[in-house]
């Protein structure tokens, strides 16, 4: 989507010279009109509700409120606004978050100004712009295989209740006299015990369920 004005931009860092940097080169981008600079996240989030920005860019190391905090808060109440993160720092502990946190694009400080000016414009228009560090990072994130969930994990809260029973070595009339349930209801439950752990009988569940610490 474009346009039919100039782009409003907030600038969220809390060195005064990367602030001075940005607004005076941005300030010479066609198209483009730095509405604020803030120093902090706080500072931030109040002339964000002040000056109502199309794009942000944020800091994500700062004094007090993060960049992080900083994006999470902002874009819940302006979820409409797009983020462009501008750091210094590559590393997984920061990236990540903001981005779950709704960042819509992830640039370095080493940057050039048209990069910069082209991402804004970029946002604008709904397409994200990543450093090509972090997109590698990222696709390198999505390749690594998925921890499986635990069987168990997959069992209703009753399904739990009768496991934890049955590895008991309690019988199904036992079981259906400790819930207060049918005994028909019982082996319904075991039925699909056993199926959700992929176990072909009662003891091999017993013994899922003490090797899981379910059984207690």
């Amino acid at each position: 989507m474009e346009l039919d004005r100039e782009i409003k931009v907030l600038l969220v860092d809390d060195h005064e010279m990367v602030r001075i940097g940005l607004a005076a080169v941005l300030g010479t981008e066609e198209g483009i009109e730095v509405v604020g600079e803030a120093s902090s996240g706080e500072e931030g989030i109040r002339l964000a509700q002040e000056y109502k920005p199309d794009v942000v860019l944020m800091d994500l190391v700062m004094e007090g409120m993060d960049g992080i905090e900083t994006t999470r808060q902002l874009l819940a109440l302006y979820p409409d606004c797009k983020v462009i993160v501008l750091t210094s720092y590559l590393d997984d502990e920061k990236m990540y978050p903001v981005i779950e946190a709704g960042a819509f694009s992830y640039l370095l400080k080493t940057s050039r100004a048209t990069e910069i000016a082209d991402a804004i414009r970029a946002a604008v228009r709904g397409q994200s712009v990543l450093e090509s560090q972090v997109a590698s990072k990222m696709m390198n994130r999505f390749r690594q295989p998925k921890a499986e969930t635990p069987a168990h994990e997959e069992l209703t809260e009753r399904e739990m209740d009768v496991l934890r029973l049955l590895a008991q070595g309690k019988s199904n009339q036992d079981i259906a006299d400790d819930l207060i349930i049918g005994i028909k209801t019982v082996k319904f439950h075991v039925t699909n015990i056993l199926a959700k752990l992929g176990v072909e009988d009662r003891t091999q569940a017993a013994i899922y369920a003490y090797k899981n610490g379910l059984a207690e």
